[in-house]
C-alpha cells in the first residue's frame, strides 16, 4: 500500500553516525548499533502518517498508535529503534534490547539497538528511517519489496544452518565466538584452547579421510573390505562404457560423478540405453569421472554420525509435486518454491526446486514435460534422488533405526575416518536388523547438511550442533584461557606488565596489550598504542596463548566495545579526577567511571574484581556491579577495607612495610616490600599500588604464592622489563627519571614520588597531549612551577588538533609566577628537548623526562646517553 506524495517539501531524517559496539559495552552487555540521529522539522506532516506504518507494519500497531500526535523528536526515536529491531526479527535474526538517550548535540538523539548480524542491522536501521520519513511527508514506499531485500541481505550474509547450530550450541556452553571470515570460517574458544569450524567441518576433520570420501570407488571398495554392504559399480569412460558396465552389473543402475556432492548430477533407477547415456552426460559435467552403480531398492535414507555415535536419521524424499488438474508442473514447481523453508541456496531449511537436464529427464520419463498439467493426486518426480539440495524433503527417523544398522553406520565413519560423516543408505526398513536384503550404503559424506536434522519437514529436530561441540570440547572445558582486564587513569600499563610477569612464572605463555604493544612471551606482535580491542582480539586468537592480560582503554570502549564477553579477573587502579575528559561526550569523572567499569560488568561469577579502596569511583563499582571483590589500599585501615573485611571477603594492603593479605579476619604477612624492586624499597606509593593490584590479580586466579613472590622480586624497574614507568637511571652522575605519565593525577603522584629524592637542583622535561581540556594543561605547569628549577616544555607526537605551540604556551601559563621555577625553553621535539636538559643538567641534579612515546625515548637514552 502507498500513500500519495503531497505537495509540502520532501524532508528526511539526517543520520549523523552509525557505529558497532562490537562487545560489551556503555549500553549494554549485547552487541549493539549506536546511531545518532537528527530529525527534521515536524510541522507539515501528513495527518494519517500513523495509519500507513500501520499498513506497511501490521505488527507494530500498537507501538506505533502510542506514538503521540503530531510526533515529536523522541517518540520518533523511539519508534525507530522498535521498526528496526522488527525488520531484524523479518529475517529470523533476534534482537530485542534498544533505548533512546540525548547528545551533547541539541536536536540529535542516541538510538541503541541489539543486532545480531551488523550488516542486516545496518540495512534494517536505515529502512526503518526511510519507512518513518515516507509516512511523515506522504511518499509511497514498496516494503514489500524492501523487506525482501533485507532477507536477501540476511541469507547472503549470515552463517548457514549447520554452522550456525554448532555456534548456537557453543554460545550455550559459554564457547568464546568468533567468525573469521564473510562465509563460514568461525572459532571457537580463545588462544591454546581454540578449534575451528567450518560448516560442517571442524579442526578434527581428517584431510585424508575427506579426500577418500570424494573418491566414490575407493570408498566402496574400503567399505567393501571391512563386510560393509555396498552395491556393485565401477568408474566409467564414456556413455557407451556406462551402458556397458550397466550390463555387467545388472539393471537398473545409478549413473553418479565420482566425486560430487549435494546430489547434482546423480540419477537413479535408470533401465535404457537412452537414459544411461543422457545421465552420463549430466554426470560428466560435474566432474570429470563417471561412476555406474547398482540401483537399490527401499527408502532413501541420510544418517549422521558424530564421533562414534549416530546422531540422527531422515527418510528422505525426491522433489515431486501432486497434480490438482488445473496447473502445469511448472506451476506447481513455483508454488512448492513459494514456501518461506526454500531458498535459492542452502541457507534455508529446504532448497527451491529446480528444473535441469537431470529433472527433464526424469519428467521425459513419466512422459510429462513442465507445461504438462498431472491430473489429480497424481504425483510427478521432479528428481530420483532425494537431496534437501536439489529441492528434496526429509522426515526423522532417528528413533527407528535398528541398533545393528547404528553400528554399521558408526564403523563406515571410522573406516574412512570422519569425525563428522552423512552417511546415505537405502533399506526397505531401517528399523530392522542390517543384512544383505536390508540396508545398503550408496555413500560416505563429508561436511554433511546438517539442515534435515536441524528443521526436518516432519518428525523431532535433533541437536545436532550440541553433539558437534561435544566431539571438540571436553565435558568440563569451555575453550577460555584466563583473562585479566587492567583500566583506570594511570598506572594501568605497569600494572598490566607487573601481572603477566607474574602469571608466566607459571610457565603459562602470556598474551599481553599495552599502550606500548601486542606481545605474547617475550615476542613483540605489535607495536604502538596496542590498548583497544582489536589488539586485544589478536591475543585471544593466538593460538599459543595460555593467558592474557588486557590493558583496557576507555577509547576502545567507547568506540567498539570489549574484545571478550567474559575476563576472570578486572582490575580498576583508578579514576581521580579523570584523564581525556571532554572527549567523545564523556565530562566527568563520573562519566569516565562508567565507561571503564564496563570490564567489572564482564566479570562472571566465578571471577574477580579488584578494586581500588581509596578511589570513591572506583569503589562505587562494587555496588553498580555486585562481584566477588578484593580491595586494595595503601592503609589497611581505609574504611571500604575495614566493612569488606567485615562482611568476610578479601583485602590487600600495606602495614609496617609488608604486604598484607586478608580474607574475613585473618591475615597473611605476604612479603616486604623491600624485596619488590618496582616499588622502590617501598618509598613510591603509586608504584606499591600497582604491586597491590598486580598481586591481588595473581591471587584471584588462584597462582601458588611461591610463584608470586618468585615474580614480583624478578620484576624490575628497567628500561628493558618496564620502559618508561619511573625508570630511575644515573647518566654520569645526573639522576634520570623517565615516566610517561601526563595527566593531572599521574604528575601529582610522579611529584610525590620525587620527594624521597633528595638532589637540590631538578629538571624536567615536559609536555601533554593535545587532547587535554586546557584547564588540565595549565594546571600540569602550575604544578611543575612549585618543583622544578628549570622547565624544558615540548610538543611531540601528541597535538591532536591543536595549533603548533599551543600545547607549550598553555602549560608555559601554567608556569607563570611560578614559586620555583626560573628558566623555562620551548621546544618543538621531545628528543631534541631530552638532549638539551641533559646538556643544561649538572652531575647531583635530578632530570625528570615525561616519555612522549616511550619506545622512542628510552631506545634514544640507550643510543645517544648509554642508559641501562
Amino acid at each position: 500500500m502507498s500513500t500519495p506524495v503531497t505537495s509540502c517539501e520532501l524532508r528526511s531524517t539526517t543520520v549523523r553516525k552509525i557505529h558497532a559496539l562490537r562487545g560489551p559495552n556503555l549500553w549494554a552487555r549485547e552487541t549493539v548499533l549506536e546511531c545518532r540521529v537528527e530529525f527534521p522539522a515536524l510541522t507539515e506532516v501528513v495527518p494519517n502518517w500513523q495509519a500507513w506504518l500501520v499498513s506497511w507494519l501490521p505488527a507494530l500497531e500498537t507501538t506505533i498508535t502510542e506514538i503521540g500526535k503530531p510526533p515529536d523528536e523522541q517518540t520518533l526515536a523511539t519508534l525507530l529503534q522498535h521498526i528496526t529491531l522488527h525488520l531484524q526479527s523479518r529475517t529470523d535474526l533476534q534482537a530485542t534490547f534498544g533505548k533512546v538517550l540525548p547528545t551533547a548535540q541539541p536536536g540529535v538523539l542516541r538510538i541503541i539497538t541489539q543486532f545480531d548480524e551488523e550488516a542486516v542491522a545496518r540495512a534494517a536501521f536505515q529502512l526503518a528511517r526511510r519507512l518513518i520519513d515516507a509516512a511523515l511527508w506522504g511518499q509511497t514506499f514498496d516494503v514489500n519489496s524492501a523487506i525482501t531485500e533485507l532477507r536477501e541481505l540476511a541469507q547472503d550474509v549470515c552463517l548457514g544452518p549447520s554452522t550456525r547450530a554448532m555456534v548456537d550450541a557453543a554460545r550455550l556452553r559459554g564457547i568464546p565466538v568468533k567468525r573469521l571470515t564473510a562465509g563460514s570460517l568461525v572459532q571457537l574458544g580463545w588462544g591454546v584452547k581454540q578449534k575451528k569450524i567450518l560448516a560442517a567441518a571442524t579442526s578434527q576433520t581428517s584431510a585424508i579421510a575427506e579426500d577418500i570420501v570424494q573418491d566414490k570407488d575407493l570408498t566402496r571398495r574400503l567399505l567393501l573390505e571391512v563386510g560393509l554392504p555396498v552395491p556393485q559399480g565401477r568408474p566409467v569412460k564414456s556413455a557407451d562404457d556406462a551402458w556397458a558396465a550397466a550390463n555387467e552389473i545388472g539393471l537398473p543402475v545409478v549413473v553418479k560423478p565420482l566425486d560430487g556432492n549435494q546430489g547434482r548430477g546423480v540419477a537413479l533407477n535408470l533401465y535404457t540405453r537412452e537414459q544411461i547415456a543422457t545421465a552420463y552426460d549430466a554426470a560428466f559435467a560435474e566432474s570429470d569421472s563417471v561412476l555406474v552403480e547398482q540401483f537399490a531398492e527401499g527408502e532413501d535414507y541420510r544418517v549422521l554420525v558424530i564421533g562414534r555415535e549416530l546422531i540422527a536419521a531422515s527418510r528422505r524424499h525426491p522433489a515431486h509435486v501432486i497434480g490438482d488438474g488445473e496447473h502445469t508442473i511448472q506451476e506447481l514447481i513455483a508454488e512448492k518454491n513459494r514456501d518461506p523453508r526454500r531458498a535459492a541456496d542452502h541457507a534455508a531449511a529446504l532448497s527451491k526446486i529446480r528444473i535441469d537436464a537431470v529433472a527433464l529427464a526424469v519428467l521425459a520419463e513419466q512422459d510429462v514435460t513442465p507445461d504438462s498439467i498431472p491430473e489429480t493426486g497424481r504425483m510427478i518426480l521432479i528428481r530420483r534422488n532425494a537431496n534437501l539440495s536439489t529441492g528434496g524433503t526429509a522426515v526423522d527417523c532417528t528413533a527407528e533405526v535398528h541398533p545393528t544398522i547404528c553400528a554399521a553406520a558408526v564403523e563406515a565413519a571410522q573406516t574412512v575416518g570422519l569425525d563428522i560423516c552423512g552417511i546415505d543408505m537405502i533399506a526397505p526398513n531401517i528399523s530392522q536388523p542390517l543384512s544383505p536384503r536390508n540396508g545398503v550404503i550408496i555413500e560416505l559424506n563429508a561436511r554433511p547438511g546438517l539442515r534435515m536434522h536441524l528443521y526436518p519437514s516432519e518428525g523431532e529436530p535433533r541437536s545436532v550442533g550440541k553433539a558437534v561441540i561435544d566431539t571438540m570440547f571436553a565435558a568440563d572445558c569451555n575453550g577460555r584461557i584466563p583473562i585479566v582486564a587492567v583500566t583506570g587513569v594511570n598506572g594501568k600499563t605497569t600494572t598490566t606488565r607487573f601481572i603477566a610477569h607474574l602469571l608466566s612464572q607459571t610457565g603459562w605463555r602470556v598474551g599481553l596489550t599495552s599502550t606500548d604493544g601486542v606481545f605474547v612471551g617475550n615476542r613483540m606482535i605489535d607495536s604502538g598504542d596496542c590498548s583497544g580491542p582489536k589488539s586485544a582480539r589478536s591475543i585471544l586468537s593466538y593460538p599459543l596463548s595460555d593467558a592474557a592480560v588486557l590493558e583496557t582503554a576507555r577509547g576502545g570502549i567507547l568506540r567498539e566495545g570489549l574484545a571478550f564477553d567474559h575476563c576472570d579477573v578486572a582490575v580498576v587502579t583508578n579514576i581521580g579526577a579523570g584523564d581525556h575528559l571532554g572527549i567523545n561526550e564523556i565530562d566527568t569523572a563520573e562519566q569516565l567511571a562508567e565507561v571503564k567499569q564496563c570490564i567489572v560488568a564482564a566479570v562472571p561469577a566465578t571471577g574477580t574484581a579488584v578494586l581500588n579502596a581509596a578511589d570513591p569511583l572506583v569503589v562505587k563499582m562494587a555496588e553498580t556491579y555486585p562481584r566477588r571483590t578484593i580491595f586494595f589500599a595503601l592503609d589497611g585501615e581505609n574504611a571500604v577495607i575495614v566493612r569488606h573485611r567485615i562482611k568476610g571477603e578479601r583485602a590487600i594492603f600495606t602495614r609496617d612495610g609488608h604486604i598484607i593479605r586478608a580474607e574475613g579476619p585473618r591475615e597473611d604477612v605476604f612479603m616486604p616490600l623491600s624485596e619488590i624492586p618496582l616499588t622502590h624499597g617501598g618509598k613510591i606509593g603509586f608504584q606499591v599500588e600497582n604491586t597491590l593490584a598486580s598481586v591481588a590479580a595473581a591471587w584471584a586466579l588462584s597462582i601458588d604464592d611461591d610463584l608470586i613472590r618468585q615474580g614480583a622480586r624478578s620484576f624490575i624497574p628497567s628500561l628493558d622489563q618496564n620502559a618508561g614507568r619511573f625508570n630511575v637511571l644515573d647518566l654520569n652522575g645526573i639522576t634520570v627519571i623517565v615516566d610517561y605519565g601526563h595527566n593531572v593525577d599521574a604528575l601529582r603522584a610522579l611529584l610525590d614520588g620525587l620527594r624521597q629524592f633528595t638532589n637540590p637542583r631538578r629538571l624536567v622535561v615536559y609536555t601533554s597531549a593535545g587532547d587535554r581540556r586546557d584547564s588540565d594543561i595549565i594546571e600540569q605547569g602550575r604544578m611543575l612551577g612549585t618543583e622544578f628549577d628549570e622547565a624544558w616544555l615540548f610538543e611531540g607526537d601528541y597535538v591532536r588538533g591543536r595549533e603548533s605551540g599551543e600545547i607549550m604556551q598553555l602549560l608555559a601559563r601554567g608556569l607563570e609566577n611560578a614559586s620555583r621555577t626560573k628558566r623555562i625553553e620551548q621546544i618543538l621535539g621531545h628528543l631534541k628537548a631530552v638532549d638539551l636538559a641533559l646538556e643544561s643538567a649538572q652531575p647531583g641534579d635530578l632530570v625528570m623526562i615525561q616519555a612522549d612515546t616511550a619506545d622512542e625515548t628510552v631506545q634514544h637514552l640507550k643510543d645517544k646517553h648509554g642508559a641501562k
